[in-house]
């Protein structure tokens, strides 16, 4: 199921968007200004943004700049401004497309299930990275060449990481995909411990670790692409 977030203050585009798009492949998360978008990043991982640029606390544009520090989450610019300098500058900044309004409902669509295709992640095994070799499907381990013996729970977190290598996943996001028991409640340092875990495994010096980083406020990233 793809996650989109639609950061739009006209209720009844925003509605009429997610009404264009409405797919069973889709979900929908609507924000209608920046705050309200910062804090749906914060608690969930979406799989695309599509961002008006004006917004009634804030230009998009420098949203969409703050979030390129952290995320390479796809977006779509959908806005009314519509000078040359303007897309340009969206693009420059990190956006992935730019629409101008009006616009057609079924170009949009038509973007959209490009841009969610064209960022869907190309699966390999084994994962080979800076010395590691990472295979899922045989459960096997090396980092240059040495077998690492590693639990269940550390290679759901190591796949999920290394599956998304460059984007900030968060915190919710990760115990989401490492604790799908059913669980009712789990330890709020279930995902630190684990990370920890996996870091003295990994990284030369965990306590200044160059591949699972802590993107602070949000979670954690496989730094190294």
């Amino acid at each position: 199921m793809k996650r989109i977030l639609i950061v739009e203050d006209d209720l009844s585009l925003a509605n009429g968007i997610a009404l264009a798009l409405k797919d069973n492949e889709f979900t929908f998360v609507q924000a209608q200004d920046l705050h309200s978008a910062g804090q749906e990043i914060e608690n969930t991982a979406f799989d695309l943004i599509i961002l008006d640029i004006n917004l009634p606390d804030g230009n998009g544009l420098d949203f969409l700049q703050e979030l390129r520090r952290h995320s390479a989450v796809p977006v779509i610019i959908l806005t009314a401004n519509d000078l040359e300098t303007d897309v340009v500058t969206g693009l420059e900044l990190g956006a992935d497309d730019y629409i101008t309004k009006p616009f057609s409902l079924m170009i949009l669509r038509a973007r959209v299930g490009a841009r969610l295709r064209s960022s869907a992640p190309v699966i390999v095994d084994p994962i080979l990275i800076n010395g590691f070799q990472f295979s899922f499907a045989r459960m096997e381990f090396f980092k240059n060449s040495i077998p690492i013996e590693l639990s269940k729970t550390e290679q759901k977190l190591l796949r999920i990481l290394v599956e998304n290598r460059g984007h900030t996943l968060t915190r919710a996001k990760l115990v989401d995909a490492i604790w799908t028991d059913g669980a009712v409640y789990v330890d709020e340092n279930a995902l630190s411990v684990t990370v920890k875990r996996l870091r003295d495994k990994l990284e030369d010096n965990p306590s200044s670790p160059v591949y699972i980083k802590t993107v602070y406020g949000i979670g954690y990233t496989w730094a190294v692409v």
